[in-house]
């Protein structure tokens, strides 16, 4: 059992426009990836769990096999930049993920 934290090479967050936030999971090791997406961990489910949100809410999770990347939408709850908006640019967002663990 490792956290995704330690298999991934970037983990991060950020606007994909003012009303929602996409997190990107990028590996430099084939085996890491794969490790990863053979798990099914990182799922709507999981995602929804983790970040307090209904299935609905998820635009996208992506696999990008050729990239060895991983990319999930989701809309934002308050737009950014409004008030009470505690992250303009999305950019703190990817913590919860960083504690995803993977078998």
């Amino acid at each position: 059992m490792t956290k995704l934290v330690e298999l991934a090479k970037v983990l991060r967050s950020k606007n994909s426009g003012p009303f929602q936030i996409t997190l990107d999971v990028l590996f430099d090791s084939r085996e890491n990836y794969e490790r990863v997406v053979r798990s099914g961990v990182i799922n709507r489910e999981n995602i929804c769990r983790a970040y307090n949100l209904q299935d609905k809410d998820i635009t996208e999770v992506v696999f990008f096999d050729s990239a060895m990347g991983i990319k999930v939408t989701f809309n934002r709850k308050i737009s950014s930049g409004s008030a009470f908006d505690r992250d303009v640019y999305g950019a703190q967002q990817h913590a919860p993920l960083m504690e995803f663990i993977i078998p």
